[in-house]
C-alpha cells in the first residue's frame, strides 16, 4: 500500500494536503496567536525525518500579535531561500515549557528527490535499515538547484 502517492516530504501538520495559500497560512497563524502561541520561521535543505533542528530565520516572534507580521517574515525567508524547505513552528509556553504546538511546511523546493531505504545485513540474519535523502548527494546549499545535484533535480 502506498501511503504517500505524490512523494512529497510529509512533516508537520497539513503535509498530505495541497500547499496552503498565503491566506490559509495567515488563518493558521492567527489561530495560533489567539491561543497565545509564539511563532518562529525555520528553513533547511536537508529535511531528513530525524533532522528536527532546522536553521532559524530571524528570532522567535514572542511579542507579535498580528498574522501579517509573521507572514512577512515567512515571505522574507522564502525570498532568501527559494529552493529550501521553510516551516512555521508555534511554541506554547502556557505550561512554563517551550513545547511545539503547531508545525507545518510553507515552502518547498521545485523538485523533491525523496529518500531511499538502504538495507544492510549484519550479524546472522539481522537487517539494519537506514533512510538516506537523495538530496544529500549534493553539497550543502546546492542540493535542490545545482545542475547534476540531487536525483530528481536533474
Amino acid at each position: 500500500m502506498m501511503t504517500n502517492p505524490v512523494g512529497r516530504i510529509t512533516q508537520g501538520q497539513f503535509s498530505f494536503l495541497p500547499d496552503l495559500s498565503d491566506e490559509e497560512i495567515a488563518q493558521q497563524i492567527q489561530y495560533g496567536l489567539n491561543k497565545g502561541y509564539a511563532w518562529s520561521v525555520e528553513y533547511t535543505d536537508d529535511p531528513h525525518p530525524r533532522n528536527t533542528y532546522w536553521e532559524m530565520f530571524g528570532l522567535p516572534m514572542f511579542d507579535l500579535r498580528d498574522a501579517a507580521g509573521v507572514l512577512a517574515e515567512v515571505n522574507a525567508c522564502r525570498q532568501t531561500f527559494p529552493q529550501h524547505y521553510v516551516r512555521l513552528m508555534a511554541f506554547d509556553a502556557t505550561r512554563g515549557v517551550e513545547s511545539i504546538a503547531m508545525s507545518f511546511i510553507v515552502n518547498r523546493p521545485d523538485a523533491e528527490p525523496g529518500f531511499g531505504l538502504q538495507r544492510q545485513e549484519v550479524q546472522g540474519r539481522t537487517q539494519r535499515y537506514t533512510v538516506r535523502g537523495y538530496a544529500a548527494e549534493a553539497p550543502e546549499s546546492q542540493r535542490y538547484h545545482a545542475p547534476g545535484g540531487a536525483r530528481g533535480a536533474q
